[in-house]
């Protein structure tokens, strides 16, 4: 006769499902405060739901994005400091929603792990939350999952989505014609793009996340760490003015790649870089890489993180409502005829 094995456990097996109950306790406070018109349904159901007509649409139409937060993450795991990679998580997405016009309405995200951590999971997602309060986004679902075997211990990986919607015949870009003025947003550093060069580059300078910061206070870590700005109400705000043609996100592919997505066939731009300053951390980043004005173009924001096409006789209203809104604006030049993006000056 033989005997029976000892039974096992899913939480042998690695995973917690306590602790995943526990951290969506932990953040429904967090989740309720980006609740906004047209939530129809709050964390714990088996989806999210949510009232286009509740929200104010007459006539919608849907638009999606999802993205990541990229190599930046393995900053944010060496040093511990993650309260801030949810914020770049949400910007990351919402930003591209309103380059097509479109407010964006909730939110949903995919958190993974070896091991769930609760306290580190929730300052992420708390910081999702702060991301999404800031857009009018509602944050009514995600996944948190626990995979042992899967990712090392203390790493994890983060992914999101965002819906919005516009009414139809709103479209963006639209009606972009030589002469319409491009207006640029600061950014608030790297925002999330280019960090496995920014990690290189730190690599080869000798230097480790704790050391002091070169160009600025706190450590270097912390600068490198600065969340992506968020752009969507500033956007929102700029579209009820009146006169907005388009908005270019400045993402991977930097002003070089990305101008040339709102501009039709036929039509390009000359940007002046003598008409802003190189913030220290691309500085920094160029004198330690070495890195070719083109490079640094074309693989990081350059110091801009929006770039807002504008009707020639409504760049003054629109600059107001960008600047009552928090944003610095800087006029860096106009659409021609022509293709792709050229220009003046020198950005180094």
């Amino acid at each position: 006769m033989t005997s029976k094995k000892n039974g096992l456990t899913y939480a042998e097996a690695g995973v917690d499902i306590d602790a995943g109950n526990a951290l969506v306790e932990r953040i429904k406070p967090a989740a309720a405060a980006t609740k906004r018109s047209g939530v129809a349904s709050g964390l714990g159901g088996f989806g999210g739901l949510f009232d286009l007509k509740a929200a104010g649409f007459v006539d919608p139409v849907l638009v999606a994005a999802t993205d990541g937060v990229g190599t930046k993450l393995r900053i944010a795991i060496d040093t511990g400091n993650v309260d801030g990679v949810g914020v770049d998580l949400v910007a990351m997405c919402v930003n591209d929603l309103v380059c097509q016009g479109a407010e964006p309405l909730f939110f949903l995200d995919y958190f993974a792990t070896g091991k769930l951590e609760l306290d580190q999971a929730a300052r992420i997602i708390e910081g999702i939350a702060r991301g999404c309060e800031a857009s009018g986004c509602a944050l009514i679902g995600g996944e948190t999952a626990e995979m042992p075997g899967m990712y090392p211990a203390g790493d994890f990986d983060l992914a999101g989505f965002s819906v919005g919607a516009m009414e139809r015949g709103t479209a963006l870009p639209s009606q972009v014609v030589a002469g319409d003025v491009l207006l640029g947003l600061a950014s608030d550093g790297v925002h999330s793009n280019g960090y496995s060069l920014v990690r290189k580059i730190v690599e080869n300078s000798g230097l480790g996340w704790d050391d002091a910061c070169p160009w600025a206070d706190g450590t270097l870590g912390e600068a490198l760490l600065t969340p992506t700005r968020l752009y969507v109400k500033a956007a929102l705000a700029a579209i009820k003015a009146g006169g907005v043609h388009g908005f270019a996100h400045i993402t991977g592919g930097g002003l070089t790649e990305n101008l040339p997505r709102v501009l039709p066939e036929g039509l390009g731009t000359t940007i002046d870089l003598n008409a802003w300053s190189l913030p220290p951390v691309f500085q920094w980043l160029a004198e330690q890489g070495g890195l070719a004005e083109p490079e640094m173009l074309k693989t990081f924001n350059s110091g801009l993180g929006m770039v807002v096409v504008v009707a020639q006789d409504a760049e003054a209203k629109v600059t107001a409502a960008l600047q009552a809104e928090g944003q610095a604006v800087t006029r860096i030049g106009t659409v021609e005829a022509g293709q792709g993006v050229s220009y003046t000056g020198a950005l180094l």
